[in-house]
């Protein structure tokens, strides 16, 4: 829910602290990528000082950080109270994923994720109507203080429910590792984030990418010469894995904008406000949530390889067709477009979330689910900085000071085509690949 109701109040946070919406993908993308860097450590974290300890703090941190988010009186105050927001989510949100991958028999996977998924949905789907109506009638700053109550249940049913779970053997923690993709990753992301602001310089922006890239190269390197790297790039020859991170990080990536230029076509091209931009957005929730129920079933009938190679294709060209709206499309084609995206997007992550662990041995299910979370992450923050470049090539070649309907078109359009670069890797899938956690039978 916190991740969408910042989407549905960009624009009135942006006119409060004296910045642009598109600049406020600093705290859109700082959030991300603190998930990013620090959900490596997370396993080991809880493994080394009990699951159950580690649970609680990270909910305390979250609440505390979402209080300083709601003070925030400029962007460099909000973007940090973002990143420790993603340390706090960073330390819970793989624990209860690692529990069930550990559990469940492959073959009952796929239902036991959907299950999973459906509260993390329920957030989504009311995110945006309650986001958009605390900025439309009150102010942007309580989308974050509301965690506070939220937080304090939390804290207190964990206490009180939560089983004590003691401390494991773990292997020593990879620090170099951990320093060298998390500089890595971030500079990357950050790279991108700022290009186009006038934050830093071009040689600046350009210096930030390459030594990521470079730092990251370096992981590369140093993973292959240690037994227990933070980031076992050794699991990507299982191939069903490996096609799950390539090819899912093209589709990531165009999934990954639509949160944030939905609200903001919404806002600035539709001149609607907050509240009726977060009735509308939450249809594409509502569509996502219903899919989890029906994504196993999908899957036993045609096969991991068919369905994400179709459905990829039916979701990219749904999420070009909202840049067809316009301000005189009437609502009930919007919803109904936002309501199948967000069916279609739903069942694409199902399958490619479950497919990722079709052929990881129990024991590495761990080491693959840190890999796995990273990257789906890594390429949810580049979806919103590529959103906000094109955006602003958009405007620049447009010549106009604000955000129009067109740069929007352009926006949801390249980001489209750019999740089609998935659908190559998808083909070379064999025909019966993931059917142990499917059920699907090939012809």
């Amino acid at each position: 829910m916190d991740s969408t109701v910042i989407a549905t109040s960009l624009p009135a946070m942006a006119a409060d602290l004296g910045t642009s919406p598109v600049a406020l993908k600093l705290a859109f993308t700082t959030y991300l990528l603190s998930l990013t860097v620090f959900l490596p450590i997370s396993a080991w974290v809880s493994d080394r000082y009990g699951a159950k300890l580690v649970f609680r703090i990270a909910i305390a941190v979250f609440t505390l950080s979402s209080l300083a988010c709601g003070w925030a009186q400029n962007l460099p105050h909000l973007v940090l109270a973002r990143a420790v927001q993603g340390l706090g989510g960073a330390m819970m949100v793989p624990v209860g994923r690692i529990i069930v991958l550990r559990a469940i028999p492959k073959a009952e996977l796929v239902g036991a994720l959907a299950w999973l998924t459906v509260p993390a949905l329920v957030g989504p789907l009311v995110g945006p109507p309650v986001g958009g109506f605390i900025t439309t009638y009150f102010s942007w700053h309580w989308i974050f203080w509301m965690n506070l109550p939220i937080g304090i249940i939390g804290l207190i049913t964990a206490t009180l429910f939560m089983p004590e779970t003691p401390e494991r053997d773990v292997k020593p923690l990879d620090v170099l590792g951990f320093v060298l993709s998390g500089l890595g990753l971030s500079f990357t992301v950050f790279g991108f984030t700022v290009a186009g602001r006038d934050l830093l310089s071009p040689l600046q922006t350009l210096g930030f990418v390459v030594a990521g890239v470079v730092l990251f190269g370096l992981y590369v390197q140093h993973a292959k010469r240690i037994a227990h790297p933070i980031l076992d790039l050794s699991l990507l020859r299982v191939e069903t894995l490996r096609v799950s991170v390539t090819a899912g990080f093209f589709y990531r990536v165009a999934a990954g904008a639509v949160p944030f230029l939905l609200p903001l076509l919404l806002q600035l091209g539709f001149n609607a406000t907050p509240f009726q931009s977060g009735l509308i957005t939450c249809s594409t929730a509502l569509g996502a949530l219903t899919m989890k129920f029906l994504a196993a079933r999908m899957l036993r009938q045609f096969g991991y390889r068919q369905l994400l190679l179709v459905n990829g294709v039916i979701s990219c060209i749904l999420m070009a067709a909202m840049g067809l709206f316009r301000e005189t499309t009437p609502v009930s084609i919007i919803m109904l477009v936002l309501l199948t995206g967000g069916l279609s997007r739903s069942l694409q992550f199902t399958a490619l979330n479950s497919i990722a662990y079709a052929d990881i041995a129990n024991d590495d299910i761990a080491r693959a689910n840190g890999l796995y979370t990273v990257a789906q992450q890594f390429s949810l923050a580049m979806g919103v900085a590529v959103a906000a470049i094109v955006l602003e090539i958009s405007q620049w070649l447009h010549g106009t000071a604000g955000l129009t309907q067109a740069d929007f078109s352009a926006a949801f359009i390249l980001v489209a085509v750019g999740g089609l670069l998935s659908i190559g890797t998808f083909m070379k899938l064999p025909f019966n690949a993931g059917a142990a956690m499917s059920g699907h039978r090939a012809g």
